[in-house]
């Protein structure tokens, strides 16, 4: 039911102008894909250094505090055009995306991140006076630390894996990844 409602919308999605305008175009889809990935780096790589910090493996000399309040506003210019250009790279794409495991495990990922990161922001900054000098933060923010760490090596592996057809609707696949990829019979 779910599958068939989403390859509908794809498809009506796919059906307006703007999302054959972009996938047909010479130039426009690689240069959103070319936008994507920097900003991942720029977004992914502040991100990084945050977590590093509350491991106690980079700049343990430095506050936390300042670190994450520093590289906060530049992380999220990468991430606010980083799912912009994601949106619109699903949107050029939509039928073909819709119908990825690997789109589909890349959203569940990308949720859990984020509820990951709200639930590590509030946490840090309501204990971060206590400890924010320490070399390394306090276990609950080291445990949030490495998740994210990990949460986001999946969102970017995964989201590397849509390109690639394994798991193609149009391929013979067993049922339940046929079912988990959103294929929808005919």
């Amino acid at each position: 039911m779910i599958n068939e409602l989403l390859l509908q919308f794809a498809e009506w999605l796919y059906a307006t102008g703007g999302s054959r305008a972009i996938e047909e175009s010479f130039y426009m889809y690689n240069w959103i894909e070319a936008t994507h990935v920097i900003t991942i780096m720029l977004c992914l790589g502040m991100l990084v250094f945050i977590d590093l910090r509350m491991l106690g493996l980079a700049m343990p000399g430095v506050s936390a505090v300042k670190i994450s309040d520093r590289l906060n506003i530049p992380m999220m210019i990468g991430f606010a055009i980083m799912f912009i250009t994601g949106l619109l790279l699903f949107y050029a794409k939509p039928t073909y995306t819709i119908q990825s495991i690997w789109f589909r495990i890349k959203m569940v990922l990308l949720l859990v991140a984020f509820v990951n990161a709200v639930i590590f922001h509030k946490r840090l900054q309501a204990s971060a006076s206590s400890w924010e000098f320490e070399p390394r933060a306090p276990r609950h923010l080291r445990i949030s630390a490495a998740l994210s760490l990990a949460l986001w090596a999946g969102v970017v592996t995964t989201g590397r894996l849509i390109a690639y057809d394994w798991f193609h609707c149009y391929r013979e696949l067993p049922a339940w990844l046929g079912a988990a990829a959103g294929c929808v019979a005919d």
